[in-house]
């Protein structure tokens, strides 16, 4: 660790004095968490278009059933199927509902009487919901008639579902503790991506080749500032999530910094890594987008793992924000402890210190 105060103090300086890049890392994570901390993913309001061919009050009541249920909402009447299917093809309806002239007739003599209702499938968050809600309006209605035509009130079979931690199905209790890793690998990562390279565009890598300095000790001096200023990120983030969005934390809030500061250590590791072979900023940038996007899309913020393929579920393993988005929502939602969550705590130890012996090795190889 020779020379290490030295360097931490010359990157700490740099830093404090870059004030674009302490904006760009203190502004973008608050923004990115108000725009995704608003979104909620339960779909409601379904622009529903009608073609009711029977006009009878039993085909009333199932129209207001289906609107009753706060997913379709009923904005319009066609006049044929044509203009059902045209109304959803033209994106003024996602989902049509056609009754038939025969539904009152047949409901009235215990027949089946048949709704077709066409979704569109082009969003599949709201043909699922939308079919799954379909689907479950039908079949209760039919339980209900036939406990009626039996004389009793009482089913056979009652599933009595209990939601645990989240019983509100409130988005933002979900979305929020994985938006988390996905803001600070955004700004841990790209922060310290640009360490050494700013060091060889500005001329001054060859001065800083010559010093005393260990090359462990660059890395470490060069990464604490950074990981200083991302931890009150994650200060920042954790207090508007607790406060603005209401997202309650059931664990325990030390282990959790406790554990991102390891998961906040490795993406600077990771940053400075990608910083070590680039040329320049804009390569720096490039390479880092090479992680970032699997960092989203393979880490089980959007997909659960159990969906990815398998060879594309062992990448995600050796991904930091992976594990950091199951011990946050383990913490935060669940109440996990450190001994349900030591196996993701030792797969981001590994990483960190892969990335950090990594890092250092490249350094090494750059001042060579």
């Amino acid at each position: 660790m020779r020379g290490f105060g030295a360097v931490l103090r010359k990157e700490g300086l740099q830093m404090v004095r870059d004030r674009g890049t302490l904006r760009f890392a203190l502004a973008l994570p608050v923004f990115q968490l108000v725009l995704f901390g608003l979104i909620d993913t339960n779909v409601t309001d379904v622009p529903t278009a009608v073609f009711d061919q029977s006009r009878s009050a039993e085909s009333r009541e199932l129209l207001a059933a289906f609107a009753s249920t706060g997913l379709f909402a009923v904005e319009r009447h066609v006049p044929s199927r044509a203009a059902l299917r045209e109304a959803i093809v033209a994106g003024e309806a996602s989902v049509g509902i056609e009754v038939p002239p025969d539904f009152a007739r047949r409901r009235l003599y215990g027949e089946t009487a048949r709704v077709l209702v066409l979704i569109d499938g082009s969003d599949s968050s709201l043909s699922s919901q939308t079919l799954a809600a379909t689907n479950g309006l039908t079949l209760s209605r039919s339980l209900e008639q036939l406990a009626r035509e039996q004389g009793t009130d009482e089913l056979p079979l009652e599933a009595r579902p209990q939601l645990l931690f989240n019983p509100d199905s409130r988005s933002a209790n979900l979305l929020i503790p994985g938006l988390i890793a996905i803001l600070l690998t955004f700004s841990g990562t790209l922060l310290s991506a640009y360490a050494i390279v700013r060091e060889r565009e500005r001329g001054t890598l060859e001065q800083l080749m010559v010093t005393p300095a260990s090359p462990i000790a660059v890395v470490f001096g060069k990464l604490l500032p950074y990981l200083a200023l991302s931890f009150l990120q994650l200060l920042v983030v954790l207090a508007l999530m607790s406060t603005v969005f209401r997202v309650p934390i059931h664990g325990s809030v030390p282990l959790l910094l406790g554990l991102a500061a390891v998961y906040l250590f490795a993406l600077l590791s990771l940053g400075l890594l990608i910083s070590a072979r680039a040329k320049t900023q804009m390569e720096a940038t490039q390479i880092a987008q090479m992680v970032l996007l699997p960092s989203i899309m393979l880490s089980g913020y959007i997909f659960p793992l159990s969906s990815l393929p398998g060879p594309l579920q062992w990448v995600a393993q050796v991904l930091p924000a992976t594990h950091f988005i199951a011990i946050s929502r383990g913490i935060v939602i669940r109440g996990a402890g450190f001994l349900d969550l030591w196996q993701h705590v030792a797969a981001l130890l590994a990483i960190a210190t892969v990335l950090v012996l990594g890092s250092a090795r490249a350094f090494r190889k750059t001042v060579s």
